[in-house]
């Protein structure tokens, strides 16, 4: 017979086999979590750091995307509430508010001028002229008197005023010597004043998008402006006005009361860049909405609707200065008005003698 067990021994007996139930009940749910990790597609984080000194890994950096974030010289726009410690505060206030409330006060029922057609400056340059990558004002005054090859002459500051005046607002620019005239002025010396002429910028015109191996096409860009642009600008263009009539909530892209075709926004590198970067509202350089091909597709859409018409026989009479998506012949070229508006632009581009130089 064998020799009996006490109850001391029975105990010890069941806390070890206790003891290696719960080690492997530990080690199968530890596999089990595993298997469930690595079935869902989880993987644990890199760790930031891989040496001693604790210095960030470049592999495990944000960094930006190449050629649309602006460098170290980035520039951002002065705090508005400094403005009341500069001399002339209030006329610079008034220049700003006429950048934002343009139609309010020289729009069709203007309260000083009946002046524009209804848009606001800051439809074309968001946020009165602040915002990265959409025509924003910061180079804009240091670079007075320059010389502009659509011209063919210098200008001063206030002339590319009227021109904005009498091309983007389809209308006639304030005197040179009025108070709203002196007033814009005031505002874009007063946001540009932290800049000089050399200094270097990215992000004060629109960032242009890479050209396509293919014409832009209106067809496809009605699709994209019916999906993306449509709910604030309208099925006709329209835009939405403002309560009172008083300009636009969202401006209209074509029709009577949009630019005309002599305007910057007529020529599609400039539309496409500037929609790419800032459209649909909301969007920013550093987060698109639309792919380069929607883009350009939208742009050939908006452009080829019906929009007044600026006779252009003063523009660009050195033809061969005139920038390759500019949509009005004759050339230097040997290329088409067609191609020139819509593309493809790499052959143009090529070919062009002012290819790397800046056109305004």
């Amino acid at each position: 017979m064998k020799p009996e067990i006490n109850a001391e021994e029975k105990l010890k007996a069941f806390s070890s086999l206790g003891k290696y139930l719960s080690w492997i009940g530990l080690i199968s749910v530890g596999m089990m979590c595993c298997l469930v990790l690595l079935l869902t597609g989880f993987h644990f984080p890199k760790t930031l750091y891989t040496n001693t000194n604790n210095q960030l890994s470049s592999k495990n950096q944000l960094k930006p995307e190449t050629g649309r974030v602006a460098g170290p010289g980035y520039w951002m726009a002065p705090d508005t509430i400094k403005i009341q410690d500069k001399p002339g505060a209030d006329l610079i206030r008034y220049g700003r508010n006429l950048m934002v409330n343009t139609a309010s006060y020289l729009g069709p029922q203007g309260t000083v001028g009946k002046l524009a057609n209804g848009m606001n400056c800051q439809n074309c340059h968001l946020d009165a002229g602040t915002k990265p990558f959409a025509n924003n004002f910061s180079v804009f005054y240091v670079n007075y008197p320059k010389w502009s090859v659509r011209s063919g002459r210098k200008e001063e500051a206030f002339e590319r005023i009227d021109e904005c005046f009498e091309r983007s607002m389809n209308g006639m620019a304030p005197k040179r010597n009025s108070k709203e005239m002196q007033a814009m002025l005031a505002y874009l010396k007063w946001v540009g004043e932290k800049v000089s002429s050399e200094t270097p910028l990215a992000d004060h015109s629109v960032k242009k998008v890479p050209y396509l191996d293919i014409p832009a096409d209106p067809i496809k860009g009605k699709i994209v402006y019916t999906s993306k642009c449509m709910s604030c600008h309208g099925s006709e263009g329209k835009g939405m006005a403002a309560p009172g009539g008083k300009g636009y909530i969202y401006p209209p892209l074509w029709g009577p009361d949009s630019y005309n075709d002599g305007a910057g926004m007529f020529r599609l590198g400039n539309f496409a860049g500037f929609v790419k970067n800032n459209m649909p509202y909301g969007s920013t350089y550093l987060d698109p909405n639309l792919s380069d091909e929607e883009a350009w597709n939208v742009a050939a859409y908006v452009n080829a609707q019906p929009r007044p018409h600026l006779n252009p026989k003063n523009d660009y009479k050195d033809i061969s200065t005139k920038p390759i998506d500019y949509p009005f012949g004759p050339y230097a070229d040997a290329f088409s008005e067609k191609q020139h508006k819509y593309g493809p632009f790499s052959e143009i581009a090529k070919q062009h003698p002012f290819k790397n130089k800046k056109i305004t």
